[in-house]
């Protein structure tokens, strides 16, 4: 193998991110030349529109990140001191943090073995009188079971808010994620498959939650109401006309990138699934798009010969394979949580304090520690000859296990 000195599968590199053209030059150079940089403009109203049609929503909402999307969404709902929100622990700390930061508490649910998204029967099973909503993740822009997820929240009576960060334009039963539950969020940050750079997007179906979003995210003003009149404890969370102009661009070549993304990822699936102790995540029948910010695939330790997972990671980045091994801990697990340790989460006010280290979900673990690897999103955007170089790469670190365990 190439970590041991041999020769790389690979030494030529996958397609650059982000991907720009003239059209995002002509957008930056408009907005430039406008004078008008920030409140007043045009362009973020305009992405707004834009981005919450594509998602088949009513309303849409530019923030300054995924972040302050989730925030604001909490926020707008109601959702504060001691209530209790179900969310996955396979996800980026922002999905828990931002619960944290309206002082309400994040509980953990378990994930789906060969889907890594949240297991909705286990985030039933954690819905208590403190439960105020469910927060699924549409990991790697793999929508989640929206069907379960929807029926476990309104039996009780739960908010569902998605997190859809890594998922534009991903549907479930053909309905694009986001504008299913009753809020949604996205995120642009510069790894994103639509970016500009940094900044969010809310979507919703709902008026009244658009209006109390619209509010929270300027300062507390009203749509139609004076500059000085604040009716909300709102920050100012606005997207740049920069930012919008750039975003509508991005769209504009979105599909035909997330085309090449599924081709490429089912073509990886029936490849990969030949290779001894590589799992492709499940296939499902109701998803009908997935974005693919990531292409997630599941590794068998003992398949090659007990090494782990970041040896495989490491053996097929020196293969000139930028493959990494993802969230390496569950989000109950991260050093963060301490900072929350006295508020919110054993405030004698709120009731039951939360003590995370008595959590253990298996199946999250053993995609943190053992099994959970990931493909970017921009190595989908190759050629066929590119996906194949990934193919002999890995027969290439599976037919050399044992030097793998070695080294």
């Amino acid at each position: 193998m190439a970590l041991n000195g041999g020769q790389a599968t690979r030494t030529k590199p996958f397609p650059g991110w982000p991907v720009y053209g003239p059209e995002e030059h002509e957008a930056l150079k408009k907005v430039l030349e406008s004078g008008v940089w920030g409140v007043g403009g045009e362009e973020k109203k305009k992405i707004e529109e834009k981005f919450a049609a594509y998602q088949q929503a009513r309303f849409g909402l530019t923030t300054t990140s995924g972040t302050t999307a989730l925030e604001v969404s909490l926020r707008a709902m109601g959702i504060g001191c001691g209530d209790e929100v179900i969310v996955p622990a396979y996800t980026f700390m922002a999905t828990a943090t931002a619960i944290l930061y309206v002082n309400a508490i994040p509980v953990f649910a378990d994930i789906e073995p060969d889907t890594y998204n949240i297991d909705p029967a286990n985030a039933e099973s954690l819905v208590t009188e403190k439960t105020k909503g469910i927060l699924p993740v549409h990991i790697g822009g793999r929508p989640a079971d929206m069907d379960a997820v929807k029926a476990a929240a309104h039996e009780d009576g739960l908010f569902v808010l998605e997190d859809a960060a890594q998922a534009w334009g991903a549907e479930w039963r053909g309905k694009r994620v986001g504008a299913i539950g009753d809020m949604g969020v996205f995120s642009f940050q510069a790894s994103k498959n639509m970016t500009s750079g940094e900044g969010g997007m809310i979507v919703t179906n709902n008026e009244d939650l658009y209006a109390k979003a619209w509010s929270l995210h300027n300062c507390g003003r009203l749509p139609e109401g004076e500059w000085y009149e604040h009716h909300l404890p709102g920050s100012n969370l606005r997207m740049t006309e920069f930012q919008a102009a750039v975003l509508q661009a991005q769209l504009a070549r979105l599909d035909q990138q997330t085309e090449t993304r599924m081709r490429n990822a089912a073509y990886l699936d029936r490849e990969l699934s030949k290779v001894d102790g590589i799992m492709p995540l499940r296939r499902s029948q109701h998803i009908t798009r997935h974005a693919y910010h990531l292409y997630i695939f599941r590794m068998i330790p003992e398949s090659f010969a007990g090494a782990s997972k970041d040896s495989l990671a490491k053996a097929l980045q020196a293969e000139g394979i930028p493959a990494s091994a993802g969230y390496s801990r569950p989000l109950y697990k991260e050093p963060y949580l301490e900072y929350f340790k006295r508020c919110p989460l054993s405030c004698p006010r709120y009731g039951r304090p939360m003590d995370y280290s008595q959590i253990s979900l298996p199946v999250t673990e053993r995609a943190c520690y053992t099994e959970g690897l990931w493909l970017r999103q921009y190595v989908l955007l190759g050629t066929r000859d590119d996906m194949d170089d990934v193919v002999e790469a890995f027969h290439k670190v599976r037919d050399n296990a044992e030097e793998l365990s070695a080294h």
